[in-house]
């Protein structure tokens, strides 16, 4: 023991460097857990869309929604989404999912939902762009479908 502890204080730069790794493959996991939201896939999603009735928010810009969406998804930009929490209100138990173009904006969006007490919140990972990816479908124009509450 004492030749490990001789060895670590001759070499505290590489010991620092490991702890540093470790940290970082760790941490993630523990992050992750602390956001209080899950992430998906694109094909996870299709999966709570089809088999979970989740509701789709997508919390892009205006024109960036009207270039194309993710059929049945609900509009409601980032900006916009603290003033129109009463327009889903009737999901606070129901599964979300939230999605933008790559999936930043829609992690800010879904740790708003979580602190308003949203309790079932995904962010779609990768947004639409990770959709398109996948090989999944747009619909194009300007309408968001009203949902069934």
């Amino acid at each position: 023991m004492h030749q490990f502890f001789e060895f670590a204080t001759r070499h505290w730069d590489l010991f620092a460097a490991l702890f540093l790794i470790l940290a970082m493959m760790f941490g993630g996991g523990v992050m992750r857990r602390m956001r209080g939201y899950q992430e998906a896939d694109a094909s996870n999603a299709v999966q709570m869309i089809n088999h979970d009735n989740a509701l789709l928010i997508d919390v892009r810009e205006d024109s960036e929604y009207r270039e194309g969406h993710i059929l049945n998804s609900r509009h409601i930009p980032l900006g916009s989404l603290q003033k129109r929490l009463s327009e889903i209100e009737n999901y606070k138990d129901k599964p979300i999912i939230v999605c933008c173009r790559s999936g930043q904006r829609s992690a800010s969006a879904c740790g708003m939902l979580r602190k308003q007490g949203y309790m079932n919140v995904t962010n779609l990972k990768g947004g639409v762009m990770a959709w398109q990816s996948a090989g999944l479908p747009l619909s194009k124009g300007s309408d968001s479908k009203k949902r069934k509450k």
